[in-house]
């Protein structure tokens, strides 16, 4: 029986490894299909896609007219999604998001009776412009749909559509009368992307190809039902223990109380990545080597995801705030310093204060 089975198993390998590949090949015509319409921000695009095909959500950080909201609503259209946009104000409501009952009367038989009116967060992907402009009850509004997908009003649960994706994208220019995010709802998103200036080139480019009469139509690369396949092929990947592990002890080294921490997060950070950020290292890893035509995921894959997974979770306090240290710093240095050993030789190490040169780390 067993002789009679591993036919199937290795069949279905098979299958799921041309379905690995098809998605990479996908991904190189998602990214010439953006690349008609954005200019440039390649690493911000990957990202993207990485969180989308791992169910995980983003916060885009950057200043006016980098094309974020462009970006979002062509990778909509290639994937075929419906699209919806919410511009954050000081005196949105969490209705205007969720959606509300209204009450109703039937001409015919003078019934009065309430519907649910859904609101633009019913969508396939969300853009949340602008999410710091709005109080924290209306940020709150966002807090079950993006955790659990779905909404509840008036007693009443109801589903989001899958897929479901939220892209949230903040000014970090004018702070003067906004509301930041809370620590919960931030941890929320899967990555933290900074979105910088392009290139001379790439602007130079931009100038020419921007101001034309029309945009350049997009090809649809996938459906909503694929896209919901994809992100089910990505829970599926295999993931060793030596990647799994390095993952952990990033995380655990990024905490200032823990015994793994080296001597310069104890200095820096007031709080470090919690759990949630181990589950999102290994997601993202795991979707970077799926889009890559790989099953086989490596801790470089969960080292190309760490910064925008851990940025805006490892919070500093006022001594790197004074000393001009931030988060991405703090990350960077993780990175060099956490080796792929075991977890309990890179303790022993970590105690010591080695950055593997023989020297300890520096303050």
């Amino acid at each position: 029986m067993s002789q009679a089975a591993q036919p199937s198993v290795s069949q279905a390998a098979q299958q799921e490894l041309q379905v690995v590949q098809a998605l990479a090949h996908a991904h190189r015509r998602m990214r010439q299909e953006i690349g008609k319409r954005i200019i440039g921000q390649a690493a911000v695009l990957d990202d993207m896609l990485t969180a989308v095909f791992a169910q995980g959500h983003a916060l885009l950080i950057g200043v006016p007219g980098l094309a974020k909201t462009l970006m979002v609503q062509t990778l909509a259209e290639i994937m075929d999604l419906p699209f919806s946009r919410i511009q954050f104000t000081p005196d949105l409501m969490p209705a205007d998001i969720t959606g509300t009952e209204i009450l109703e009367e039937d001409r015919t038989s003078g019934k009065r009776s309430f519907r649910f009116v859904y609101g633009p967060v019913f969508a396939n992907i969300v853009l949340a412009d602008e999410i710091n402009r709005t109080p924290p009850k209306t940020q709150a509004a966002l807090l079950q749909a993006m955790q659990e997908r779905k909404v509840s009003v008036a007693g009443t649960t109801h589903e989001l559509p899958r897929p479901f994706f939220v892209l949230a994208t903040q000014n970090p220019i004018e702070q003067e009368g906004t509301y930041p995010l809370p620590e919960a709802q931030l941890d929320r998103f899967m990555f933290a992307l900074k979105v910088d200036y392009p290139s001379e080139e790439e602007e130079l480019l931009i100038a020419k190809t921007t101001t034309g009469p029309s945009t350049a139509p997009v090809a649809k690369l996938l459906t909503a039902q694929q896209v919901l396949q994809l992100q089910n092929l990505v829970r599926r990947v295999p993931v060793s223990d030596h990647v799994a592990g390095y993952a952990v002890h990033l995380a655990r080294a990024s905490r200032p109380g823990a015994p793994e921490a080296p001597e310069f997060v104890r200095k820096y950070v007031a709080w470090g990545a919690g759990p949630r950020a181990v589950q999102y290292l290994v997601l993202g890893a795991k979707a970077r080597a799926v889009l890559s035509g790989t099953l086989n995921v490596s801790c470089e894959h969960v080292r190309s995801v760490a910064p925008i997974v851990l940025r805006h979770r490892v919070l500093t306090n006022f001594t790197a705030e004074a000393e001009g240290v931030n988060s991405d710093q703090i990350v960077e240095r993780l990175l060099k310093m956490v080796t792929e050993s075991p977890l309990h030789e890179a303790r022993r190490r970590d105690r010591s204060g080695s950055d593997g040169t023989g020297q300890g780390a520096a303050g």
